[in-house]
């Protein structure tokens, strides 16, 4: 029971951070000058393109796929409704990015700076190595100013989600399994799953509310 919480609880937030990957090395978020071409969805000025939306399908995907193995097919990914989260996942994180620039949240060069030293993708002996940082940008095609304006869109998100969840209460969250071996535990995976619930829901609630406020375009007929 206890290794399937911890799996659980190892997964809980997957679909978030692979979509936030996605803006770091696709370049998610900017504002889109194609004319409208190749979009499959617009959240207020942001667009999402058809190659960023299935560059980071791909990405989720192959998660899947390293988790569930050959028990990952087709059947199972439309029961999941795979296509469909991907993309919502993908509009709520431009509301969030929307929303925060009407709160006025933004991220600082001196944090921004912070987070890119302590990546451990540039690092050389455990050091940031700005020779490491230039010539991995340049493998995946990357400038450092995409990479860096990308990596700050990443940072306001997760400011923003971070203060929606500040607004959930935990101080009444227990649950108590009585004398079950090893309850400690297990009392404990379970409140920290309870409250990863409950900061999800409220993540969701406050989302859908700034929905009514942002015009969003879908064409669900483009990842079909």
């Amino acid at each position: 029971m206890l290794k399937g919480l911890r799996k659980h609880a190892k997964y809980f937030y997957f679909l978030f951070f692979i979509v936030i990957l996605s803006f770091v090395f696709w370049g998610m978020g900017r504002v889109d000058n194609t004319g409208g071409k190749d979009i499959v969805a617009e959240v207020g000025k942001y667009k999402i393109s058809a190659t960023d939306y299935w560059n980071t399908y791909d990405r989720v995907f192959r998660f899947y796929r390293e988790i569930y193995k050959d028990k990952f097919d087709e059947e199972m990914e439309k029961k999941m409704n795979l296509k469909e989260n991907v993309l919502d996942s993908m509009i709520d994180e431009r509301i969030l990015l929307t929303e925060a620039k009407e709160l006025g949240i933004s991220v600082s060069d001196e944090e921004l700076q912070e987070s890119i030293i302590h990546e451990p993708a540039f690092m050389r002996n455990s050091v940031f190595d700005n020779n490491v940082y230039i010539n991995r940008l340049r493998l995946i095609r990357v400038t450092p100013e995409e990479y860096e304006n990308s990596k700050r869109q990443e940072l306001t998100i997760k400011k923003m989600r971070r203060l929606i969840e500040l607004s959930v209460d935990s101080s009444n969250i227990t649950f108590n399994l009585g004398n079950v071996s090893g309850d400690n535990q297990v009392t404990q995976m379970l409140n920290e799953q309870m409250l990863n619930d409950r900061k999800e829901k409220a993540l969701k609630s406050y989302i859908e509310g700034l929905k009514k406020q942002i015009k969003i375009i879908i064409y669900k007929e483009r990842i079909s």
